[in-house]
């Protein structure tokens, strides 16, 4: 299906894209405290929302 240089390709690629997105988070790590200070709350109602759903699709089967 994938070559082996499209997999090794793939592998660096996703290797280094983390990295690179790890450094800017811990450079924007300041900023993200100040304007994203409440989000997790947004994370959990979102969660909660998805498993809501997944419960009335159990039941409901």
């Amino acid at each position: 299906m994938f070559s082996k240089g499209q997999i090794i390709f793939g592998v660096l690629f996703f290797i280094v894209f983390a990295i690179i997105i790890g450094f800017t988070y811990r450079k924007d790590l300041k900023l993200h405290k100040r304007f994203y200070a409440g989000s997790v709350w947004v994370l959990i109602a979102f969660i909660s929302f998805i498993l809501f759903i997944v419960a009335i699709k159990f039941f409901l089967k």
